[in-house]
């Protein structure tokens, strides 16, 4: 039985089917066109749904991700990367990890209360907060409600260290707030970019934007000061993994001084989002794509294992691993270690100035 979306292309989606909810009990799909029911199809455009969050820092236990503690204003992202991990989590909002992920976009508008209430608590010892834990922070949506922002400001107005990860060159519109932090060594940058190829990037994180940005993005806050780095991530197999020189070069010209990467993994239901993807975008390259995945995470596409999930094993997870070893030394990344600053923070005595 094939529903209505799997028969379609939606072009500036990433996913191209609504995968089953496993916390829900009933699935709905149109079996017959001529069916004497009327069909309700579902909504094709973004939408916007505000949840009154109770908390918005969550500490992160994993051990292999670079961060302690995560913080997001928005779940569901609107660009639409086929292979993103938080899709899976929107489904314990009720939705859907395919199609409705990119077109239902859960705002938490109480987020800088929240992130203020979460900063005074007694005991806490300013340890970096990583924006963009899960979905990214300058997504469509932060140009019209500016969470982002305002998290920010009162950041720097507590002198918390704030780790960040985008791949929207919206967030040169708060260039003046991080040049700030930069001052106190309160922030660090990383820009993701996975490939320089734009009729990839176009299929596979269709609502970004483009790599030339992203690395504009790398330039203009080096210049401000801000240090810069990317992550090259994820690594595709067979598909995106052989421009590993490439992009590393790009990024240290413009400035970068770090780099990280993981390969893809397809955990949950992100397995059947991404093979569908894959089998419509690339049918010749499906198999060979698809078994490299495979070969980097033990016959499996998905790792749950801490420690290899990230990166793989195998052959061709070492020769991946050892390609990017060796052109980040060639361009000089990653020989400097950057420590924010922990010992500046202080509550401000005059918190209403904050808004």
């Amino acid at each position: 039985m094939i529903g209505e979306e799997e028969k379609q292309y939606f072009k500036g989606r990433g996913a191209q089917v609504n995968p089953h909810n496993k916390f829900l009990k009933d699935v709905y799909v149109k079996e017959h066109d001529e069916g004497i029911d009327d069909w309700e199809e579902s909504d094709r455009k973004t939408s916007f749904i505000f949840e009154n969050s109770k908390t918005i820092v969550n500490k992160v236990d994993s051990p292999d991700v670079g961060m302690a503690y995560s913080l997001n204003p928005y779940q569901g992202c609107e660009h639409g990367c086929t292979y993103c991990y938080a899709r899976n989590s929107h489904q314990y909002w009720g939705y859907s990890a395919g199609i409705e992920f990119e077109r239902k976009i859960i705002v938490k508008r109480e987020a800088p209360a929240l992130f203020k209430k979460f900063l005074e608590k007694k005991g806490w010892d300013a340890t970096t907060i990583s924006l963009s834990g899960n979905t990214d922070c300058y997504q469509p949506a932060e140009r019209k409600f500016k969470l982002t922002r305002q998290l920010l400001e009162i950041a720097l107005a507590y002198k918390q260290p704030i780790g960040m990860i985008t791949k929207n060159s919206l967030i040169l519109r708060d260039r003046d707030i991080l040049q700030e932090m930069a001052k106190l060594n309160l922030c660090m940058v990383y820009v993701s970019i996975n490939s320089l190829n734009e009729d990839l990037r176009q299929v596979m994180e269709p609502r970004t934007t483009t790599a030339k940005q992203r690395l504009k993005v790398v330039e203009e806050l080096s210049k401000d000061g801000i240090p810069m780095g990317v992550m090259v991530a994820p690594l595709v197999p067979g598909l995106s993994d052989h421009e590993i020189p490439k992009i590393l070069k790009a990024v240290a010209n413009a400035g970068a001084i770090k780099a990280g990467y993981t390969v893809v993994r397809l955990n949950g239901a992100i397995g059947q989002i991404f093979e569908d993807w894959l089998r419509k975008n690339f049918p010749d390259r499906f198999d060979k794509v698809w078994h490299m995945i495979q070969s980097c995470h033990g016959g499996n596409v998905n790792d749950s294992r801490f420690g290899d999930r990230m990166r793989g094993d195998g052959n061709i997870s070492q020769m991946i691993r050892d390609n990017f070893r060796l052109h980040c030394r060639l361009n000089g990344l990653n020989v400097k270690d950057i420590i924010l600053d922990h010992t500046l923070f202080k509550v401000p005595s005059n918190q209403a100035s904050l808004f």
